[in-house]
C-alpha cells in the first residue's frame, strides 16, 4: 500500500463507502461487529486493540469479565488470555492487530470448530479454557 486511507466516520461517509479495512506492514485495522470466538485464548507474541464505536463490547479474561462501552479502547499484550462478545446487542468497532493475527482470523472463518487449537498454533496463538454459552 503507498497512499493513505481515509474513511470519515459513519454518519459522514457517502452512499455505498465501506468502513475501514487496511493492511500494513505492521499492523491491519478494520472495522468490525460482531462477536470473537467464545474460548478464552491466547497470541504468545501478538498485542491486539480495540476501539468501540458504537454499543457495548464484553471482554473476558483469566480473572474477570468487564463490558465497555462506546469511546472505550481495549489494548491486550501478547500472553494475556482473553475473548470478547456482544452480550447485549448491536456493536460496531475497530479492531488492531498485526497481520498475523488477521491471517488466524481468516483461517479460523469457516473452519470447523475441532481445527480451531491447531490453526492457532500456526499462528502463535492457543485455547486456554473452552468456552462456555456466556454470548446470550
Amino acid at each position: 500500500m503507498t497512499q493513505p486511507i481515509i474513511v470519515p466516520g459513519r454518519q459522514a461517509r457517502a452512499e455505498g463507502q465501506h468502513a475501514i479495512s487496511a493492511r500494513g506492514q505492521s499492523f491491519v485495522i478494520h472495522e468490525w461487529s460482531g462477536s470473537g470466538p467464545d474460548y478464552l485464548h491466547i497470541h504468545h507474541a501478538d498485542d491486539e486493540a480495540w476501539h468501540i464505536l458504537e454499543g457495548p463490547l464484553t471482554f473476558r479474561f483469566r480473572d474477570r469479565t468487564i463490558e465497555v462501552q462506546a469511546g472505550t479502547t481495549v489494548f491486550v499484550p501478547a500472553g494475556v488470555a482473553h475473548t470478547y462478545y456482544e452480550a447485549t446487542g448491536p456493536t460496531r468497532y475497530l479492531i488492531i492487530m498485526p497481520p498475523r493475527l488477521r491471517e488466524s482470523i481468516d483461517a479460523l472463518h469457516g473452519a470447523p470448530r475441532a481445527e480451531h487449537g491447531t490453526i492457532l498454533r500456526r499462528f502463535a496463538s492457543e485455547i486456554v479454557e473452552e468456552g462456555t454459552d456466556t454470548q446470550g
